[in-house]
């Protein structure tokens, strides 16, 4: 970081007001009825919850409540978007507010979520947040290739680029991003689940700002904090000597290979899959590519606990869903034989392994832990 991160602005009360708008939105999202769930914000804004509230502690709160529902496999996938689908109404029913008319904005930024990074509404409160606080935003949405983004910014010279990212698996297009808008100057601020506990992946990729949440990102654009510094120019590469090796690369790249050998060494190693049908096998298929994907990205920033975090999330999804866990360790060891050669990715996965045997399942939170 480059500098000292304000005081944190404090969060309003959560009294019995706040916690019944919540539980109303929640009921609303989880019935599928997306007027109600407007009915709700705009009752809770005219009975005098300001918009900030009701975007990041009434929205924002019910959306983290569909994740770890969805985790625990209380919800399915298709009422995970559509209570999504409907948050994002919520949203935009609320999005008229913000700046007066004709008063002059405080600047102008750019958020946006990393290429690849399908997860939006958490880059989309940040912005209205924003715009509440008097910014000019442009707001590129889920999954901004690089180069759009680099287009966009020498066309409008923001302020800052505010970069979005929940994927842990998303931190080397991230780093990409990062370092692309720095060679033109442009300072960026990250922000998600992505960038680990305190913000530790945006430093190490040479971000110039983290922001725990969008208040923060609010405080911290407001104290002046995103005008360029002499870090911009600085080669974030060098605080990756260990990328030298080439394992990552060569993990990334053999992804598909990886995966077919796994899922098919794991067919003579676990019986049980003999009975698999087409919808399970490819569920399995998809959970090895995980697997190798969270490998991949924790070989990029060199640290174990983004994998084992991964792992002992996943392991929490499995029994959530009755899926015997220890086909999880046995699908490690099964990955394990085919990078004997790789000592890097080898101490990975045997201290996932290690991580995975002394964790005792429990109820699952909304995403795969950062490594905490």
């Amino acid at each position: 970081m480059t500098a000292a991160p304000p005081a944190p602005r404090t969060r309003p009360e959560d009294g019995p007001q706040l916690s019944s708008v919540r539980e109303r939105l929640w009921e609303a999202v989880l019935d599928g009825d997306e007027y109600a769930a407007v009915d709700v914000v705009l009752g809770a804004r005219d009975a005098g919850l300001d918009e900030e509230t009701l975007l990041l502690d009434v929205i924002g709160a019910v959306q983290q409540r569909v994740g770890v529902e969805w985790a625990a496999d209380r919800i399915s996938v298709a009422q995970e978007h559509a209570t999504t689908a409907i948050n994002e109404r919520a949203v935009a029913a609320l999005s008229g507010a913000g700046r007066r008319p004709g008063a002059r904005p405080r600047g102008r930024v750019t958020v946006t979520c990393v290429d690849g990074e399908w997860h939006a509404l958490p880059a989309r409160l940040v912005a209205e947040v924003l715009r509440l606080r008097g910014w000019q935003v442009d707001y590129l949405g889920a999954q901004t290739p690089t180069p759009h983004l680099i287009a966009h910014v020498h066309r409008t010279n923001p302020a800052a680029v505010l970069l979005s990212s929940s994927l842990p698996t998303r931190l080397p297009t991230a780093h990409a991003a990062i370092t692309a808008c720095q060679a033109v100057g442009m300072p960026v601020m990250a922000g998600g689940a992505a960038f680990g506990e305190g913000g530790r992946y945006a430093r190490l990729l040479g971000a110039d700002h983290w922001a725990r949440d969008a208040r923060d990102a609010a405080d911290l654009l407001e104290g002046g904090t995103a005008q360029p510094y002499t870090s911009v120019s600085r080669q974030a590469v060098d605080d990756l000597p260990h990328l030298a090796d080439q394992e990552y690369t060569m993990v990334a790249r053999s992804r598909p290979r990886l995966v077919k050998q796994t899922l098919a060494d794991l067919e003579d190693r676990f019986p049980a899959m003999a009975a698999y049908d087409d919808a399970q096998r490819e569920r399995t298929a998809e959970d090895i590519a995980h697997i190798v994907d969270f490998l991949a990205a924790a070989l990029y920033v060199d640290d174990a606990r983004l994998f084992a975090g991964f792992l002992t999330w996943t392991a929490d999804i499995l029994a959530a869903r009755g899926v015997p866990v220890h086909s999880l360790a046995l699908g490690l060891d099964v990955l394990s034989r085919q990078l004997h050669d790789f000592p890097r990715s080898s101490s990975l996965l045997e201290q996932g392994a290690s991580a995975l045997a002394g964790h005792r399942p429990g109820s699952p939170a909304a995403g795969p832990g950062s490594g905490a």
